[in-house]
C-alpha cells in the first residue's frame, strides 16, 4: 500500500474538525474532496487509515476526533423578545425579534427568553443600556434574584428582588444604581415573576 501523505492528513483533520464546529455533523466524503481539493476515494483511503491510526474515528459514516469529542453539541433557541425599562416600570408586550441559537454548555438546561435592556438602573448589577439579559421562564425566586417582575397593574421591570417588607407585607423591588437611585426600591402588593435572570449578553 502507497504510504500516505502526513501532510495530507494533518489538512483533512483540519477540514474535518473546521466543519464539524460549524455545523455540528460531519462531512461527507464529498465535501471533504472538495475542501481539500483531492479525490473523493482519495478521501476514503485516507480516512480509513487515519483511523487505523488511530488519529481519528472513522465509521464508514460518522468522523470523531479529539477536538469534535470537545464540541458541545447542546444548543437551545430563544426569542428575543424586544426590550424591558431598567428605570420605572413600563408596560410592554412580548414581541419576537428573532430566535438565537445558545449552547447549554454555558447557559444551562431550561425554557429561555432574552429581553434588551433600556434605562440605567441595573448598571451596578453589570446590566447597562441595550445588554440583552437571557431569562429562565419561572414563577419563582429567591431573594437577591434578578427578576422579570408583573405587579397587579400588569407593569413590568427588571428588577432585584430583595424579599418581603415586614409592615407592608409587600414584595421589595430594588434599583441597582446607588448614585443615580440610592436607596430607592419598588413595593409590590401581588408580585409575579416571569422570570430570573442568569446571564447578561453584552458588547465591549
Amino acid at each position: 500500500m502507497r504510504s500516505k501523505n502526513p501532510e495530507l492528513m494533518k489538512e483533512i483533520s483540519a477540514y474535518v474538525d473546521a466543519f464539524y464546529r460549524a455545523n455540528h455533523f460531519s462531512p461527507s466524503l464529498s465535501e471533504i474532496a472538495n475542501g481539500v481539493n483531492v479525490a473523493k476515494t482519495t478521501v476514503y483511503r485516507y480516512l480509513v487509515e487515519m483511523n487505523e491510526r488511530g488519529l481519528i474515528s472513522y465509521d464508514g459514516r460518522t468522523i470523531e476526533s479529539t477536538k469534535i469529542d470537545k464540541c458541545s453539541t447542546g444548543y437551545f433557541s430563544a426569542p428575543i423578545v424586544g426590550s424591558i425599562r431598567c428605570g420605572d416600570p413600563e408596560a410592554e408586550e412580548e414581541h419576537v425579534e428573532e430566535y438565537v441559537s445558545l449552547p447549554e454548555s454555558i447557559f444551562g438546561k431550561g425554557e429561555f427568553y432574552i429581553l434588551r435592556a433600556t434605562g440605567d438602573s441595573m448598571i451596578d448589577a453589570g446590566i447597562n443600556d441595550g445588554d440583552l439579559i437571557v431569562i429562565r421562564k419561572q414563577e419563582t425566586a429567591c431573594v437577591g434574584d434578578i427578576v422579570v417582575a408583573l405587579d397587579e397593574n400588569n407593569e413590568n421591570t427588571l428588577k432585584t428582588f430583595a424579599g418581603i417588607d415586614e409592615e407592608s407585607h409587600c414584595a421589595i423591588l430594588k434599583y441597582q444604581n446607588k448614585k443615580k437611585y440610592r436607596n430607592k426600591e419598588i413595593l409590590v402588593k401581588e408580585l409575579v415573576v416571569q422570570g430570573v435572570a442568569k446571564n447578561v449578553i453584552k458588547s465591549l
